[in-house]
């Protein structure tokens, strides 16, 4: 394929600049099952060559060993890269699978420090509260984090899975330069106030899983039989017994479209998600994660896949009639609070 540089975007008002499609690093080392290591350090390195140059980590994935694993990579290229880390997510060293949110200041500061120690750097290019903890105001939280850029521990700050009300709340603190959250053919719930509130406030969004964990990559035959014991996705509805089958039959459109283009499932639910920064008026830059050189060409390929009416209208059904929800908990999602 071609080593073409992907687009460049800004960012969020006043954020860095960045390719038009990142790179979600956590199942380099956590959630997938068993890892390449080699093969994940060299997905980072292609990655890099391909325009790609938002990488996306949180402290929670593997209680920081998703951050040790990318910071050599980060250290060697610290000019080029937008390093994209997150706190909020306490996770209980006796038992990982047991976790709750915290967004206090004490935990903040003792997250970024960790992650500053574990990565290696002076300071973090973007840094996200991962989830929201509703007892502690989103105004006290941010403003916890806006001193975190006063001292040169962070340059730009993000949030995760917030609502539209609760991101206005944010961005009368201080500024914030994207928000992350689910984003896909399969989930589209925040666009009814998350991303009209993004777009009038000049944020961008940052969507992940815009793949659907992989669902709408068309690999799964049956997806709770072929999924490793250790992979999360055991735990996710839509990817379980009849609502697995359910979702399936729901691709036939994606093939289709992927047919008439020459182009494979992802690029197609790629390029629908790159395309909604044109329909929306917002910044876009999803962050399909990948640990595989193949895969990162063909995600970035789809940067360049420009879909018809004729797609859009195939697509716009898909999302209404998916089985599952996205989460077996919603409550930690924005979906869940608006």
């Amino acid at each position: 394929m071609t080593d073409k540089k992907i687009d460049t975007v800004e960012l969020g008002t006043g954020g860095p600049r960045v390719g038009v499609q990142g790179l979600g690093c956590m199942g380099m080392s956590f959630a997938y099952g068993p890892t390449d290591a080699g093969e994940a350090r060299a997905t980072l390195e292609r990655a890099l060559e391909l325009g790609i140059t938002l990488y996306d980590t949180a402290d929670m994935y593997g209680m920081g060993e998703n951050e040790e694993f990318i910071a050599p990579f980060i250290r060697a290229h610290r000019d080029e890269v937008v390093l994209a880390t997150k706190f909020a997510i306490s996770l209980d060293p006796s038992d990982p699978a047991r976790r709750s949110i915290r967004n206090d200041r004490p935990y903040l500061r003792q997250c970024v420090e960790a992650s500053l120690r574990r990565l290696g750097v002076d300071e973090i290019d973007l840094y996200y509260m991962h989830r929201r903890e509703v007892n502690v105001p989103i105004e006290e939280t941010v403003g916890a984090m806006a001193e975190l850029v006063a001292e040169g521990k962070v340059k730009h700050l993000g949030l995760s899975e917030v609502t539209a009300s609760e991101l206005h709340a944010a961005q009368a603190v201080h500024p914030i330069a994207a928000l992350q959250s689910e984003w896909s053919l399969f989930s589209r719930d925040i666009e009814d106030g998350v991303v009209p509130a993004a777009a009038e406030l000049g944020i961008a969004l940052v969507p992940y899983s815009p793949l659907g964990r992989g669902f709408l990559t068309g690999s799964f035959v049956n997806a709770d039989k072929e999924l490793t014991a250790d992979d999360f996705r055991r735990q996710q509805p839509r990817f379980t017994g009849h609502n697995a089958a359910a979702n399936a039959a729901l691709l036939e459109p994606v093939r289709e479209i992927a047919k008439a283009h020459g182009a494979t499932l992802g690029q197609v639910a790629l390029a629908w998600v790159q395309q909604q920064s044109a329909v929306r008026g917002l910044a876009v830059v999803p962050i399909p994660g990948t640990r595989r050189r193949t895969r990162v060409e063909e995600n970035a390929a789809a940067t360049r896949l420009r879909l018809t009416e004729r797609d859009l209208a195939l697509l716009e059904p898909l999302a209404g009639q998916v089985a599952g929800a996205r989460y077996a908990d919603m409550t930690f999602t924005s979906a869940g609070r608006e």
